[in-house]
């Protein structure tokens, strides 16, 4: 596997759990902030499940998995921050998008868990 790219998911997953716990304190500190309150659980539910896969993503498809689902949360987290302090989102679609990116990486971790390698050890057991 290519330790360079899972190493890389690994930075993603630092700064996306970071990003959710920086949205968690601002929210829990501002009058209706429903941007921030999203960041937070998309930060705080995401990072770690970007954190396993970076470091225990052992095939192409779960290190797929990882980067879509990096993806869909940038873009979805990026758009909701935008919106927040800007007033205006990251392009037009991009909240769905961004979403769609990242229910898309977790069907890839559930075809992983169905297609690959470890299913066969898991059957004969």
């Amino acid at each position: 596997m290519d330790h360079y790219k899972q190493g890389l998911l690994l930075v993603v997953a630092g700064l996306v759990g970071a990003a959710g716990v920086a949205a968690a304190a601002g929210s829990s500190h501002m009058a209706e902030s429903r941007n921030l309150a999203g960041i937070a659980a998309i930060g705080l539910s995401h990072g770690p499940a970007l954190l396993a896969l970076g470091l225990f993503g052992n095939s192409r498809m779960l290190l797929a998995a990882g980067w879509i689902l990096a993806a869909g949360t940038l873009v979805f987290a990026g758009d909701l921050g935008l919106r927040e302090w800007t007033g205006n989102g990251l392009f037009p679609g991009a909240a769905p998008l961004g979403g769609g990116g990242m229910m898309l990486g977790w069907a890839f971790v559930a075809l992983a868990g169905f297609f690959g390698p470890n299913r066969k050890k898991i059957n004969k057991d």
